[in-house]
């Protein structure tokens, strides 16, 4: 368990800070609000998130891992099959499933209100990566657990697909731009910022595509990809409408309020339609 902490801390570490300094060094966009106001709520998240999971759910998908393996329990326990094939199969079925968890939180009126926090930035940067709702990362666990208990993957895949899934949120939510040469190349094999940067269009068709975060296959796959914004790469406006840039949508006690309150401007259009189509 200690090596455990001390390899998710320093992959976190280790990235956020390369990020951070690529999007100081090379921004792709001018942010509306500055860092010193939206960092400390961002930032004050992972805090009180990594407590919530430390504290309710203590051995998380990889204790899940541990007594599925001790137990042989799961389909991927039932085969013989070799270590790096059954790592491989565990790995995609994580990330197929966190594809599918997203568009879920984007699909359910009640989920969505809880995941709209994360939609509600204004600016789109590497913090970004790390704003979720408490409530939508303890659900998130529970998920993660039922399909590594059910299909018995092991603690180690599970352990490394934490921590590449918590290095791509950073890295494809980074206020950066990769070498056009490289963006489309990339691209086909994991989500990009530019990618991304569309899911968080304030336009509804594009915030309810591209809901991959790690592998960028599962948009192609499922029919929710969209390859380039309407209004062009630096044309998107980043956020909710509902939610326009103030100074209360930069503390930390507005940001975790959101699921429970009624958007500032006007009712969320994108409840109203959802409830109508449930």
């Amino acid at each position: 368990m200690a090596a455990e902490i001390w390899w998710r801390l320093g992959c976190f570490v280790g990235v956020l800070a390369l990020m951070l300094l690529w999007e100081r060094a090379q921004p792709k966009r001018q942010a509306l609000l500055p860092a010193r106001k939206r960092w400390p709520a961002n930032l004050g998240i992972v805090v009180i998130n990594t407590g919530a999971l430390r504290l309710l759910i203590p051995a998380g998908a990889i204790g899940a891992a541990v007594w599925a393996q001790s137990n042989s329990f799961g389909v991927l326990q039932q085969v013989t099959w070799p270590l790096w094939l059954t790592a491989i199969i565990g790995f995609l079925l994580l990330d197929c499933a966190i594809y599918w968890q997203h568009r879920l939180f984007h699909r359910i009126p009640l989920l969505w209100r809880i995941h709209r926090m994360h939609h509600a930035d204004t600016d789109f940067d590497t913090t970004t990566g790390l704003r979720f709702h408490p409530i939508e990362i303890v659900l998130s666990m529970l998920i993660k657990i039922g399909v590594v208990a059910l299909f018995g993957i092991a603690p180690t895949t599970v352990l490394i697909f934490e921590i590449v899934l918590n290095a791509t949120s950073l890295f494809n939510h980074g206020n950066v731009a990769l070498p056009r040469r490289l963006e489309k190349p990339i691209r086909a094999l994991i989500v990009t910022q530019e990618m991304h940067r569309i899911h968080h269009s304030q336009l509804h068709p594009e915030t309810d595509s591209n809901f991959s975060f790690n592998l960028s296959l599962w948009d192609r796959l499922f029919g929710s990809y969209t390859a380039e914004p309407r209004k062009g790469s630096d044309g998107i406006d980043i956020g909710l409408q509902e939610y326009p840039a103030s100074a209360n949508s930069t503390k930390l006690s507005y940001l975790l309020a959101i699921p429970f309150r009624q958007p500032q401007r006007q009712h969320d259009a994108r409840s109203d339609s959802q409830d109508k189509d449930a």
